[in-house]
């Protein structure tokens, strides 16, 4: 499996794959969300398929914002998710930022251990309608 810096249009090819998202992003949705800020779209590649993918964008100048990945049932149970976070980490640090932000939900267990597996730290708790919608967000520092 190779990781590497990929396209929008890549991104929703893969996540039209991933089961548990609903399909609302298009490309225009996602040029709008990132605008002229910096970001980090990773694909992961295996052979001639792709994946996973995971897109980032600069909060601040201290702050990067993980802010969507999913990983295709072909691509599970394969280590896709952790290599496209510890990539997207080390980017994140060399290019200087101090923390990395990313939410999930209570309905993505594999995405909530993933994180605590990974020195991400719970900092808030956004209830919504059903617990399995809770939103957490997630802190780690970057040294």
């Amino acid at each position: 499996m190779d990781i590497r810096q990929g396209t929008l249009a890549e991104s929703l090819e893969v996540l039209a794959k991933v089961k548990e998202f609903e399909q609302t992003e298009t490309l225009d949705s996602m040029r709008r969300r990132i605008g002229d800020k910096p970001c980090l779209i990773l694909v992961a590649d295996n052979g001639d398929e792709l994946v996973g993918v995971k897109i980032g964008y600069q909060l601040d100048d201290d702050c990067f914002y993980s802010w969507l990945g999913g990983v295709t049932s072909k691509g599970r149970r394969k280590g896709t998710a952790k290599a496209l976070l510890l990539e997207q980490e080390a980017w994140v640090k060399q290019r200087g930022y101090q923390t990395i932000r990313v939410k999930s939900r209570n309905c993505f267990p594999a995405m909530v251990c993933l994180l605590l597996n990974n020195s991400y730290q719970i900092e808030h708790l956004e209830k919504k309608e059903s617990v399995d919608q809770y939103r957490i967000h997630f802190v780690k520092k970057i040294t």
